[in-house]
């Protein structure tokens, strides 16, 4: 993916225009929307709070409130105060690495494709959140860093890349078992996944079936 070239004509065009630090800015964001609605709970009698003002509803957006295409990337983990902690400190040590490891306009193309394809699948469903956007970037993230471990539970040490086969296993089942709307949603969820690393893949496979052809014929 760094030696693309359609991406490198881009970067030589638009790279000054990359927003820096990207993931940290949606981190620290995530983690303002959770820390306000938290402190104005007891206050909140009747009033939405910000995550739900915040989320992605096609109802609410085509009746005129359009900023929520693009807050619902600042709604937190549903879940207690150190499991949102954990995970937006994971997210942000994500997006790090891909800033360094790609370049910011880089990761930026990634994650504004994931963002196009999570507001095309809201619109597909109704519905979109987060969830499958930041589960790209840990993919992407378990693709350079498999041998990486993280404490599950706490307790348990865990490779990056047994978590990410996880991850993939539910979404096979997912794009099996869902109708046709929810397979073409969560395709689109994860288009910039599979532009980024198609590529890359289809093109392992075609290696993997050369070696094995080469091997066939070498036996014989």
């Amino acid at each position: 993916m760094r030696n693309n070239k359609l991406l490198n004509q881009l970067e030589g065009k638009y790279g000054s225009y990359a927003i820096a630090n990207l993931m940290r800015i949606i981190v620290i964001g995530m983690g303002l929307v959770y820390a306000v609605d938290m402190i104005s709970a007891p206050m909140n009698q009747g009033v939405g709070t910000l995550r739900q003002l915040f989320a992605f509803s096609r109802p609410l957006i085509l009746q005129g409130q359009i900023w929520r295409l693009i807050t619902f990337i600042f709604v937190p983990p549903a879940s207690s105060p150190i499991f949102v902690l954990i995970s937006l400190y994971f997210y942000d040590l994500i997006g790090q690495y891909l800033d360094q490891y790609w370049g910011a306009f880089r990761f930026n193309v990634y994650y504004f494709c994931g963002l196009l394809g999570a507001i095309i699948a809201g619109f597909i469903t109704g519905n979109s959140t987060n969830y499958y956007l930041n589960l790209s970037l840990f993919l992407a993230f378990a693709a350079y860093q498999p041998e990486m471990e993280v404490l599950l539970f706490f307790v348990l040490p865990v490779k990056i890349k047994w978590l990410a086969l996880l991850a993939l296993a539910s979404l096979a089942y997912m794009l099996v078992v869902s109708p046709w709307s929810g397979k073409l949603a969560l395709v689109m969820s994860l288009i910039n996944l599979i532009l980024f690393f198609g590529p890359d893949l289809v093109q392992e496979v075609k290696n993997l079936r050369r070696r094995y052809e080469w091997k066939k014929n070498t036996r014989r």
